[in-house]
């Protein structure tokens, strides 16, 4: 499986063979079924995940049971709780798979050190960590002003792949209306 992800950060990252030998030693491979949890809410999570097969979603639960979801994640995409693994306190976010999955993670402590040794690759997750913070500026703005109709629109257009590997009612709670609003945006 590391094979995929050194062919993912020769292309993205333009790392050598001997920088790919000092990722894939701190590198550990993780297989989680549908369902599973990569992480549960009031753990700590010290990890960055890399997805090399699969698809996770990330939530959170509110007391009467309504999920909030944050982010979706399939092949060739980052996922992590950035603010339990920051700042080293208990998550208040779920992680878990959609679908069986793989995925290649890397402790936070062990990022930090590639990321000075390996000047290539720290400017590759800059670029990455700036990429999702504008994403998640815009998600912010379409939820503030956006019709259930823009919002779908925008989605599809935006995550095509996700459409057919993500049940409708997590699509609702993603973009944060009801399963009546999108069967509505839908079908117009």
């Amino acid at each position: 499986m590391f094979e995929l992800f050194a062919t993912y950060l020769k292309e993205k990252a333009d790392l050598t063979v001997e920088e790919l030998k000092l990722v894939e030693k701190v590198t550990v491979l993780k297989k989680l079924r549908k369902h599973q949890y990569l992480l549960q809410e009031g753990d700590l999570f010290h990890y960055h995940c890399f997805i090399a097969k699969g698809c996770l979603r990330m939530y959170r639960l509110e007391a009467d049971g309504t999920e909030h979801i944050l982010r979706f994640g399939i092949e060739n995409w980052w996922m992590s709780d950035f603010e339990s693994c920051n700042t080293g306190r208990p998550a208040k976010n779920n992680i878990d798979a959609l679908e069986d999955s793989e995925l290649l993670l890397i402790k936070k402590e062990d990022l930090n050190v590639l990321l000075t040794a390996i000047p290539n690759f720290r400017d590759f997750k800059e670029k990455t960590d700036a990429d999702c913070f504008d994403l998640t500026q815009n998600r912010i703005l379409s939820s503030l002003r956006d019709t259930a109709e823009e919002k779908y629109e925008n989605f599809i257009r935006s995550y095509p792949e996700f459409y057919s590997r993500i049940p409708l009612h997590m699509i609702a709670a993603y973009l944060g209306i009801s399963r009546k609003s999108l069967s509505r945006a839908r079908n117009k």
